[in-house]
């Protein structure tokens, strides 16, 4: 029988997200060498030109992403605009309760307080205007910084931070921290 390789390629960069496969992460997932793996990445691109398809397959910063035809975007403008998607999920909510009380702080950082992935998560408060990018942190990688809006504060009825509820007595832990969310203020959870 043979591999599926276009649908598992599909597959991984489905899950990588927003950080893309490199050429070479690609070549050692698929046990395949460089030539097969452009291969499999070319006949997938052509796939995707067909007009009843929505995604492509875009190449930046020497990784390969999956996303959606910039020809539809007036349509996932108006998805993301509309009042059904005014709703913040859990992990969003706990996602943002973690980085307004240990602001500024990583992506990883996140992940290990909620010890879960983080990034659709961050993406989604980011793309709502409620966490915006703050600067890198030094060291390995220099991650990216994120911190709470102004937008944040409105939505929540907050004046400053110094507003957010306290944490429960001895705990040091944002994660919990979005239960206050559903509690103290007006967000809706899914």
């Amino acid at each position: 029988m043979e591999v599926p390789y276009n649908s598992i390629l599909e597959g991984l960069l489905f899950a990588a997200g927003d950080e893309g496969l490199t050429k070479k992460q690609l070549m050692h997932a698929l046990e395949l060498g460089e030539k097969e793996v452009e291969e499999e990445l070319a006949a997938l691109k052509k796939a995707y030109e067909s007009p009843d398809r929505g995604l492509s397959i875009m190449e930046m910063k020497g990784a390969y992403h999956l996303t959606t035809k910039s020809e539809h975007a007036a349509y996932h403008r108006k998805l993301l605009d509309s009042p059904q998607n005014s709703k913040l999920s859990q992990a969003a909510l706990e996602t943002l309760a973690i980085i307004a009380y240990k602001q500024p702080i990583t992506r990883i950082e996140v992940e290990e307080v909620r010890g879960v992935k983080s990034e659709r998560p961050i993406q989604t408060l980011v793309a709502r205007g409620f966490i915006e990018e703050s600067g890198r942190k030094e060291g390995i990688g220099r991650p990216i910084l994120y911190v709470t809006t102004l937008a944040f504060l409105a939505y929540f009825g907050l004046h400053t931070l110094d507003d957010l509820p306290p944490l429960p007595e001895g705990t040091d832990d944002p994660e919990g921290a979005a239960d206050l969310f559903f509690e103290d203020f007006p967000a809706e959870s899914d």
